[in-house]
């Protein structure tokens, strides 16, 4: 399994676990952060399921998907700016101990978003490549 199908793998993984990890979550703040992850998961697995075929290509799909990517990107680092904590949350302390890298996580994944160009299928696989590494960049420090 190469590299790229790994991510894929694990981004939709990512989208089907989040649904239970957010019942019992009694943080207002936390629930928002992980509704928020929970999206920029359902946007990254209408890419994913597009690069594998599952469904067709549609570019109009995929510029949505993308700019939705770019707003929560952008709204990430709002939401974590309190240190508010829940049992089920997997975010992780260090984000308020260096807050600064993760804001730049969060602006380096919405910056990705405006460089893609994505207008035919061939051009998919290479920018889901991106979207991946930029994600697991921050979740591999980040997140539990």
């Amino acid at each position: 399994m190469n590299r790229t199908t790994l991510a894929i793998g694990i981004a939709l993984a990512l989208v089907a676990g989040g649904a239970l990890a957010h019942s019992g979550v009694k943080n207002a703040t936390v629930l928002a952060r992980m509704e928020l992850m929970k999206d920029m998961g359902r946007q990254m697995k209408v890419l994913g399921r597009m690069d594998k075929g599952f469904i067709n290509f549609d570019a109009g799909a995929v510029q949505v998907a993308v700019a939705r990517i770019a707003v929560l990107a952008e709204k990430t680092p709002t939401l974590f700016e309190a240190p508010a904590q829940d049992p089920n949350s997997e975010a992780l302390p260090v984000i308020w101990d260096d807050f600064s890298t993760f804001a730049q996580e969060a602006q380096a994944l919405e910056m990705v978003t405006a460089r893609l160009t994505i207008v035919q299928q061939i051009d998919l696989h290479p920018a889901l490549k991106q979207l991946g590494a930029a994600c697991k960049s921050c979740h591999g420090r980040f997140r539990k």
